[in-house]
């Protein structure tokens, strides 16, 4: 009993902490369109650097309303104790939205497309990053926390993105 309930308090401890890096990651999926943040460029490699669905409105959409669930959680829940609700949602925000950049460039090198499937890749790069723009903001990031915001983003992202493919947002259901 008292390790379920250390499971489950580390489960909801997990989703607070990554809550705006997955409204960040996922808002582009509504808002996007416009302008490509590449410019529609490409790499010396004749790729795409990004690809034409990584938008400065998707982009910027994204930081907004991360930077904006990070204030509510600090305002109402007062998550994470004793760092300012803005900047902790802007960071795991801006965090989210360039290791989903990163993750882009990176599919592109390979010579995959958007939308093509590049399994872990996909799942992580922008938790990897949320994770690493909030070191300045030295919320304890312990091993199991981590482990954990991993473990539940592998379902909540698949299942966001079927629900996103399923309502026409997405081409593909992952």
């Amino acid at each position: 009993m008292v390790v379920e309930m250390e499971i489950t308090q580390l489960i909801i401890e997990a989703l607070a902490f990554i809550l705006p890096a997955y409204c960040a990651n996922a808002l582009p999926v509504i808002t996007g369109g416009g302008l490509p943040i590449d410019f529609g460029k490409n790499f010396f490699d004749g790729k795409p650097i990004f690809g034409k669905n990584k938008t400065f409105r998707g982009f910027f959409s994204g930081l907004v309303v991360g930077t904006a669930v990070g204030f509510v959680e600090s305002t109402f829940l007062n998550y994470p104790k004793g760092v300012q609700g803005v900047l902790f949602g802007f960071l795991l925000s801006l965090g989210a939205l360039s290791g989903d950049l990163t993750g882009a460039f990176i599919k592109r090198r390979l010579g995959l497309n958007p939308g093509d499937l590049l399994p872990v890749i996909d799942q992580v790069d922008f938790i990897v990053g949320a994770i690493l723009f909030s070191i300045p903001l030295r919320i304890v990031l312990r091993p199991e926390l981590i482990i954990a915001v991993l473990i539940v983003t592998l379902p909540i992202h698949l299942l966001t993105n079927f629900v996103a493919y399923k309502l026409g947002l997405k081409s593909n259901p992952w």
